[in-house]
Parts: C-alpha cells; structure tokens; sequence
C-alpha cells in the first residue's frame, strides 16, 4: 500500500501524520518539544533535542500505523515562522535552533523600523501585520551586534524547515510560504528583497534558495533516512506555514471555503487569486502561480477559558464549565466579556456583573467574546462578509462543539468540523501526495461528508438574536 506523511513542526509539540490514499490518518506520533528559556527572553531549541523529538513522532507514526516504512512515498512538512539556525562553512549548526517567541533583541532596531515605514513595504513584502521584536531581522541584527565572533563565522542562515529540508535531501531551499513571514522576501518577485537584505546586513548567498510550496525537491538522502528511520527512496516535497498548511488540509485551495484556528491566537486564512495587499493581512503565494493565502490574526483566543477555570473555578474542569454554558442563553442575561479578557487579571474584563451570573454565564461570555472576533476577522478583516463559503474549525477551540455553534450562530454561516483533528499534518500530507499523484487532492482533503464530523448550522433565532445585541 501507498502512504504519505505530514510533519507539523509545531512550538509546543511536533507531530507526525501517516494518511493513507483516501485521506484518512493511519498514524499519529505527538512529542512535546523541550524548549530552553533561560531568563525569559531567550527561546531555544538545540539541534539534539530537534532530532530526537522530530525522531520519536515519526517513530511513533509509523508503529501505529502498522506498516514499512518504504511504503511511504513522500514527505512534506508545516512550518512555525521565524525560527532558524545559523551555521557556519561545513553547514554545522553555530546556534540552537532560535524559535520566534524568543525575545532577546528587545526591541525593534531603528534600521528595521524605518524599513518598514518604507510606502513600498507592505506591497513588496505582503505583510498587513508588520514584523516586530519576534522577527527574523531583528534577531539577526542582534547577533551582529551582540555575538560578533559567532556572526563571523556564519555562512547560512536557515529557518527550521529550511533546516529539515537541507539535513534530509542536501538542498538548500525555502518554500515561499514560511518565507514570506519573514519580512525578507519580495511576494510579487517570488525572490529575496534585495533592500531588506541589505538593511538586515545579509547577502542572498546566505539564505536558502525560494521555491513554491508543493516543489519537488528530491528523494531522501541516506543520511537524512537514517536520522528519521525512513526509506532513502522516499520523495520529499517544500512544505509552508503551519496556517496555510491547515488551509490546505481543508480544501480551501478548491472550495473557497475559509479556515478557522481557536487557540493561543484566533487565526483565519483564505485562499484567492488577486495580490491585494492590505493592513491587519498577511499574504502569501499559493501553490498555484497567481493564487495567494490571506491570513489574520486576533489575541482574543482561548487563552481566557484556561485563566478563567484556574482562577475562578479551579474545582471544575474545561468540559464541565462548558457544560454549564449550555444552558445559558444567547447574550449571557447582559454580561459581555472584553476581548482578551484575561488580560485584566481580576474579573474587571467583563461587564455588567450581576449576581445572579454563574460560571456558565462567564464562560458563555468568553466564547461569545470570541465569536465577535472572529466575525470581525471573516467579515472585515478577509472581505468575506458576501463570500457563500463555509468556516472550516481546528485548533483547540474545535473541541467544543458548543463554541463552534455560537460561531455558526453569530456569523450566520455553516460551520464545519473535519474528522480529522490534525489539519497541518494532513495538509502536509497532502501536498506530498499531490506532488507524487495530481489527482490526490480531491480524494484527500477534507472535501466530503464522509471526512467531516459535523456540520453546524446556524440556528435562525440565535442568529436573530445576535443581531439585535450587535446593534446595541
């Protein structure tokens, strides 16, 4: 049999999918990912623990999956942004892997802020949400100023699934995808911004070389086989941005669908033909010349749910508060959650306390909360207000269905929630299994009923009567 395998380079855990020729997920390995934080500002991952961890998922996979490992046929991955290595002549690793929470440079160099003020930036760079202290360039530029014998030695600059791309075919090659992040590449030139480089104190010849997400790249080599006890004739393809990758796994490259991740950050992506960059949107070229994903984020995730059990309600669990909140009505009887409202750290982030308020009501607020932010993401932030196209949910939030319901509700738009929880490593996936067989997108992608869990329908009285609370 034929199998293909996603690899989603994730911050907090790395994850391995094996799916079969239908789609369907035969293997999941998950390993916790041991970041280093020193004091604080610093996030490192060293090049030992990026191996044993990337190892032990793929291991994991393929003893759950029950098969040879040469009968998969490619491999692709979903990338973090903004995390890299810097290696010296021989291409040996100088630093850990430096992952993007890290904040080491403290601030923005004045050299990188007015780059970005620059009228051009945002046309040539496709970023809507401009870089900050987290950036690529802004770690890049600290080294040069604060680790000058290490900057010295340095002859390549990879970011982690540049990184993965090079340690298993020899090839030193980006996808345009996880690029674009960067600040760093001309989205309309599909090449390195010559004047971005120059302000970052690099050359082209220390980065990788771009390609499209979905390249071919070439077959493992045996070393990099070795490392991951995979086949040396396993065919590797360039991944991309663990958003877009979750977009692909939900068929918004063929439905005109839109993808939704509840967690950390409220995350939605489309899919479209036209370069339109705009602010609060990030851009990145598709898999198909001319196509492009549309990318926005929002803070106002499900960060507040875990604050407000710890905090308020540490005797009952996520599922048992959310069971409460069922039985509370559209628009919480007044009380209203501010965005983020975790932020505040006391109970001042909502309004219009009343004591007859239960846990239900504060945690029905927060998911409705949420939802407002969502449909500010869909609706204004995408332009998607008149687009007929469903939401497709992942990310932690997917796992109530409540939630989802008060989404459908409040946006009045069909919500769906695919069987398989793993959208980054099933895009992945996918873009390997096309890569070897054009037609696999189609059988692969969470396209039809049978790959779907539910569908949510919006509940024409609820929808109503968020209408009216929005006007008020």
């Amino acid at each position: 049999m034929n199998f293909f395998l996603g690899i989603d380079l994730g911050t907090s855990y790395f994850k391995a999918g094996i799916f079969d020729t239908q789609g369907k997920l035969v293997g999941l390995g998950r390993s916790a990912v041991k970041k280093q934080t020193g004091n604080g500002a610093i996030c490192e991952l060293p090049i030992v623990e990026f191996w044993d961890t990337l190892k032990d998922s793929v291991n994991q996979a393929i003893l759950k999956a029950g098969i040879n490992p040469s009968e998969i046929l490619s491999i692709s991955y979903s990338s973090q942004a903004n995390s890299f290595v810097l290696l010296d002549e021989n291409n040996t690793p100088l630093t850990p892997l430096i992952l993007w929470p890290d904040e080491r440079a403290g601030k923005i160099p004045i050299s990188l802020e007015k780059l970005i003020e620059r009228d051009d930036f945002q046309q040539k760079t496709g970023l809507g949400i401009l870089p900050g202290i987290q950036s690529i360039p802004t770690k890049l530029i600290w080294f040069q100023e604060h680790q000058p014998k290490t900057w010295r030695k340095v002859k390549s600059i990879m970011s982690i699934s540049d990184y993965l791309t090079y340690f298993l075919t020899g090839h030193k090659l980006s996808d345009f995808s996880t690029a674009s992040m960067t600040g760093l590449f001309d989205v309309c030139e599909e090449k390195w911004w010559d004047e971005a480089l120059k302000v970052t104190g690099i050359g082209n010849d220390l980065l990788s070389n771009p390609k499209r997400t979905g390249s071919f790249v070439d077959v493992l080599t045996e070393k990099g086989a070795n490392q991951l006890g995979l086949s040396k004739n396993t065919k590797f393809f360039l991944g991309g941005l663990d958003h877009h990758m979750v977009a692909t796994g939900a068929d918004l490259l063929n439905s005109g669908n839109i993808s939704e991740s509840t967690g950390t950050v409220l995350a939605c992506v489309n899919y479209k033909n036209g370069y339109e960059p705009q602010n609060g949107i990030n851009i990145a070229p598709g898999l198909t010349k001319g196509y492009y994903f549309q990318m926005a984020f929002n803070e106002n995730g499900a960060t507040a749910l875990e604050w407000y059990q710890k905090n308020f309600a540490p005797r009952l669990s996520l599922d048992e508060l959310l069971e409460m909140a069922e039985n509370v009505s559209p628009g919480c009887d007044g009380l209203e959650a501010i965005p983020s409202t975790d932020k505040y750290g006391d109970l001042s982030g909502f309004r219009n306390i009343k004591k007859e308020h239960t846990h239900g009501h504060f945690i029905r607020a927060i998911l409705e909360s949420t939802s407002q932010s969502l449909r500010d993401l869909i609706n204004n932030k995408l332009e998607a207000k008149n687009l007929s196209g469903n939401v497709v949910s992942s990310g932690g939030g997917a796992r109530s269905h409540l939630w989802i319901q008060i989404k459908a509700d409040m946006l009045n738009r069909r919500f769906i929630l695919p069987k398989c929880s793993e959208l980054a490593c099933q895009g992945a996936a996918l873009v390997g299994a096309t890569g070897m067989m054009q037609n696999q997108i189609n059988k692969m992608s969470s396209k039809n009923e049978e790959s779907l869990i539910r569908i949510f329908t919006p509940n024409s009285v609820n929808v109503e009567k968020y209408k009216k609370l929005k006007c008020k």
